[in-house]
């Protein structure tokens, strides 16, 4: 890379640095940091996991879950250790300029690992620093309600400080009968819906979560690209997608950086944002995914500036607040 690149590069990573930013899609357990997974797993202590490397692609989603569970579950064994990570975790998001993060848990330690959700919303939000706002979800399975899970998720509505819900885990898993009900109930007891739809199945996947569960958001929704009234549906609705591009250019088979849906869905006027999903998995920063856009698809700094207030307008804010940060956003010309 030449001087005058090197320069370039620089100046881009610094006014992405300056834009106050949010993180809307972001798995808390896919978030660990590599010096906590190091503790645990010695084999990482010389090199990260091979999959950081800037062309990796997963297999399918199996070899993504597989590898990611095995790792983040050598850490996540106790409220404690939520707590741990949670103070790097936002520690990182502080020194990037965000100001306000969503982020899920996954609702399998409920069930595998005996945790309580009360015990992991409580050491998540002692782990937040002043000045950043922080949501936290609970993440559940297509076929996530079985056994004794039922009683816990009727009871979840009921916990302090969980904002929502978000579907979680392999598109292709058939949505169990109980999910619309439950989705429905969650909006009537003040929860906000998410949902992941549109990475692995298409349009038409999307289109049936759009229907049956009612989300407020569709977490990647990158594959509706392919029907084009779906496109303009969702820039007429004004519903949100939580778009992690680095994420898909190493996990969705087709899809790369240089080729990703979200310039065609920004264009489009689809309210996308930028998050990074599961960065113990990709090696990635949301800094890196702006400069990705970038870089790859041609975004502007006017572009990427609108990117940012988008994260800012789908955000569980008040409008005040919302447009306090929004009002130090600043155009480029």
């Amino acid at each position: 890379m030449s001087s005058v690149a090197k320069e370039d590069s620089a100046d881009l990573r610094a006014f992405i640095q300056s834009l106050p930013k949010t993180e809307t899609h972001l798995h808390f357990e896919g978030a660990l940091p590599l010096e906590l997974l190091r503790r645990v797993r010695p084999e990482f202590q010389k090199n990260p996991p091979a999959s950081w490397a800037p062309d990796y692609k997963f297999r399918d989603f199996a070899h993504f879950d597989r590898e990611l569970i095995d790792m983040a579950f050598s850490w996540f064994r106790s409220p404690e250790a939520y707590h741990e990570a949670g103070k790097l975790i936002f520690a990182r998001h502080v020194a990037q300029n965000v100001r306000y993060v969503e982020t899920s848990f996954a609702s399998g330690v409920l069930e595998f690992l005996g945790l309580d959700g009360r015990a992991i919303i409580d050491a998540i939000r002692a782990a937040v620093p002043a000045g950043l706002e922080v949501r936290i979800f609970l993440g559940i399975h297509h076929d996530g309600m079985a056994g004794k899970m039922r009683s816990i998720l009727e009871d979840a509505f009921t916990w302090p400080g969980l904002a929502g819900i978000d579907l979680h885990g392999a598109e292709y898993v058939p949505l169990d009968p109980w999910t619309a009900d439950y989705w429905a109930a969650a909006r009537r007891a003040g929860k906000y819906t998410k949902a992941h739809a549109g990475e692995f199945m298409g349009a038409d996947f999307i289109r049936k979560i759009l229907a049956e569960l009612n989300p407020h958001r569709i977490e990647h929704g990158v594959r509706a690209g392919e029907d084009p009234a779906l496109v303009a549906e969702l820039a007429r609705s004004g519903i949100g997608l939580d778009v992690c591009p680095i994420s898909n250019h190493k996990l969705m088979p087709g899809v790369t950086l240089a080729a990703h849906p979200i310039r065609q869905l920004f264009d489009a006027g689809v309210k996308v944002t930028v998050s990074t999903d599961d960065p113990l998995s990709f090696g990635n920063s949301l800094t890196d995914d702006y400069v990705a856009l970038a870089e790859h698809r041609g975004f502007t700094r006017a572009e990427l500036t609108r990117l940012a207030r988008n994260g800012f307008e789908v955000a569980l804010l008040s409008e005040a607040q919302k447009q306090r940060w929004i009002s130090e956003l600043r155009f480029p010309s």
